[in-house]
């Protein structure tokens, strides 16, 4: 039988061990971390637009989040609702946001690329779904340093249909040019917690239930003000990699309400069957090829009031 001092002694190693690696264990885990924030100067610019908001003001910039390999899709926005023109007699103009790439060839491609349309937003941040947030928090950046006399901003994504005619109407109607956001409302959306869907949000990365009202990410407006009020309180903000989400935490902590911009759905971030006299009046449309975008546009250019039924 074992001396009870030596077993005694042996217990109390085993003890010292266990609390030893307790808390080396505890000084890696991450969750005992407090969740990062937006860092308002992570990267550096690479491309900036040749714009000068102080000599001519836009009433509307659409900010299109965009990638190295979206080509096809930036030249069919550029030939259609991405034109610089005027709408209503308001000056409107359409930016691409881009983060980068390890390829050598197609950086050299988007620096072409933006001294040909000089229309490119580019900061150095690897160029991933997951850094959206980065790239959203780019173009507000943009707008806060470069363009904050901007009317209203539009953020979007390049697989969109945008109606710039029957938004920039409507918002001339709503006269609201201050702590003004809309969208399509999502107001009770809940985490998803399922670790294999793509939109999976950890409890560690977001710890309450429910989150608060956003605006779906697919197109979103809201006045210029908002830009650099959002990107003021984002350092105060936690990260979060879902970018709509967590603009929406950022406009919870301004205390900005959403609003409907009209009291019929214009905003379509599920899609919606083509026809030219649905799509004149709607705002935004999900879901839309490069080469459907350019006939569709064709179509709804081409089409007449007056060739419409009255609903």
């Amino acid at each position: 039988m074992a001396n009870p001092k030596m077993r005694l002694m042996y217990i109390c190693i085993l003890v010292v061990a266990a609390l030893s690696l307790y808390v080396s264990m505890s000084s890696l885990n991450p969750f005992k971390e407090q969740p990062s924030v937006f860092k308002k100067e992570y990267g550096n610019f690479l491309q900036l637009p040749d714009m000068d908001c102080r000599q001519n003001a836009p009433f509307l910039v659409l900010l299109v989040t965009s990638s190295h390999k979206q080509l096809d899709a930036r030249t069919a926005i550029r030939q259609t609702w991405g034109r610089e023109r005027m709408v209503n007699g308001k000056p409107v103009k359409a930016l691409f946001l881009l983060g980068t790439t390890a390829s050598e060839a197609d950086t050299r491609a988007v620096a072409e690329e933006s001294q040909r349309h000089r229309d490119i937003i580019q900061k150095d941040f690897v160029d991933v779904y997951y850094n959206l947030t980065l790239k959203t928090m780019m173009g507000m950046e943009w707008v806060h340093h470069f363009c904050p006399q901007a009317t209203f901003v539009m953020k979007t994504d390049s697989d969109m249909f945008i109606n710039v005619n029957y938004l920039t109407e409507l918002l001339l109607k709503k006269n609201r040019t201050s702590r003004f956001f809309t969208g399509y409302l999502k107001v009770n959306e809940l985490p998803i917690r399922n670790s294999f869907n793509k939109w999976f949000v950890s409890k560690y990365e977001y710890p309450w239930e429910k989150y608060p009202p956003f605006c779906s990410g697919t197109g979103y407006v809201f006045s210029g003000d908002v830009a650099s009020q959002v990107f003021n309180v984002s350092e105060s903000v936690p990260f979060l990699k879902l970018e709509d989400v967590f603009v929406g935490l950022c406009l919870a902590k301004l205390r900005i309400s959403l609003e409907e911009l009209h009291s019929e759905q214009t905003f379509f971030p599920g899609g919606l069957r083509f026809s030219a006299c649905r799509f004149r009046k709607i705002v935004a449309c999900h879901y839309i090829k490069p080469e459907d975008l350019v006939n569709y546009w064709q179509a709804v250019e081409s089409s007449q009031e007056g060739d419409c039924p009255a609903e």
